[in-house]
């Protein structure tokens, strides 16, 4: 029961890195794609109807977390305290200034709230990438279950002095940048009109060979930082799947895009990142937070995990409440399917 609650929070935080992982690429390239106050309408317009639903599913992996692993939910929170709380802010920024810019009119209000749109969603690109890399190369997890770490030292890894930001969980946030910013380029490519969406798709097509490189090199350094990836993809040959699954979507991006076909690019995006997230979550398994001083202590789905009689109870509930939120998310989607039209009274 432990493992499939491991793969259901797993599912919800790939859907949610997908669905909320263009409209934050598409608010980080917001002030780049979008040169007047009409461009700039078009690109919220087209993230409107869904970006607060799309979140949904953050909280949805979060609460399941919280339920399945609540041992790996209070270590992370001794450890991770002060960037969830400015991931918390970008979050609340990032909302305040969708609602707010248009409520006055006035020619300093707007762009103010322009830019703390796309700083605030660039930050989080990073900051959510940064926060795997955490996961991935692992904390000085104590013998009560709790570490700390503070935000950044000398960027080196290992060792008592390793914080939250160092070479490689930079490097992760840096990669994790490039993926949802590309990905927020195809959405704007699919949901607008020129000019917004010529300059989307150069957008698309310059950030993709930083990405494509960024991923060779991000995948060399995973494999030397955390030995345990390769060992358990080399023990199981078929979990090679996964990350051809995200090298296919990848250059299926490319090519599709290249040749005008936009839904379908976009999708190849999406198959990319589902393909990445899968490969570290199969990679990682059965850890859930590795410890750098103690591989022994590291968390698992074995050791980590709520009650027996929780778990199976808690699925009946999991099942009908995702189940709306998916047939509502599907209803929405089909519902603002084509180019966004902009109205008067709309961002």
């Amino acid at each position: 029961m432990e493992t499939l609650w491991f793969w259901l929070v797993g599912l919800l935080l790939t859907v949610y890195v997908i669905l909320d992982g263009f409209d934050l690429g598409a608010g980080a390239l917001h002030l780049f794609v979008a040169r007047t106050d009409r461009e700039r309408r078009t690109v919220l317009q087209s993230i409107g109807p869904v970006w607060d639903g799309n979140e949904v599913w953050l909280l949805a992996a979060g609460g399941s977390l919280v339920l399945a692993f609540p041992l790996l939910y209070a270590s992370s929170f001794s450890g991770f305290y002060l960037p969830l709380m400015v991931v918390l802010w970008l979050l609340i920024l990032r909302a305040i200034s969708i609602e707010f810019r248009s409520h006055v009119d006035n020619p300093v209000w707007r762009p103010v709230w322009d830019v703390v749109f796309s700083v605030s969603s660039l930050v989080l690109t990073v900051f959510f990438g940064a926060a795997l890399g955490n996961v991935v190369r692992g904390v000085p997890l104590g013998e009560d279950g709790y570490f700390f770490n503070p935000l950044w030292t000398s960027f080196g890894i290992g060792g008592p002095e390793m914080g939250i930001l160092d070479w490689y969980t930079v490097t992760v946030g840096v990669t994790s940048f490039l993926a949802l910013a590309h990905h927020g380029a195809l959405w704007l490519g699919l949901k607008t009109e020129d000019p917004v969406r010529a300059r989307a798709e150069r957008a698309a097509k310059a950030l993709w060979p930083l990405l494509a490189a960024a991923v060779v090199v991000l995948t060399v350094l995973t494999f030397r930082v955390q030995p345990h990836v390769p060992e358990r993809m080399n023990a199981q040959p078929l979990s090679y799947m996964l990350p051809a699954l995200a090298v296919a979507g990848l250059v299926g991006a490319w090519h599709l895009a290249a040749r005008g076909r936009e839904l379908s690019a976009f999708l190849a995006s999406s198959v990319f990142l589902a393909g990445m997230l899968l490969s570290v979550a199969y990679g990682l398994y059965p850890m859930v937070l590795p410890a750098t001083n103690d591989p022994a202590a590291s968390l698992t789905v074995f050791n980590a995990h709520g009650p027996e009689h929780s778990l199976r109870a808690a699925l009946w509930w999991w099942i009908p409440g995702m189940t709306l939120a998916t047939a509502y998310t599907v209803f929405v989607y089909r519902h603002m399917a084509g180019k966004v039209k902009l109205d008067e009274g709309g961002y």
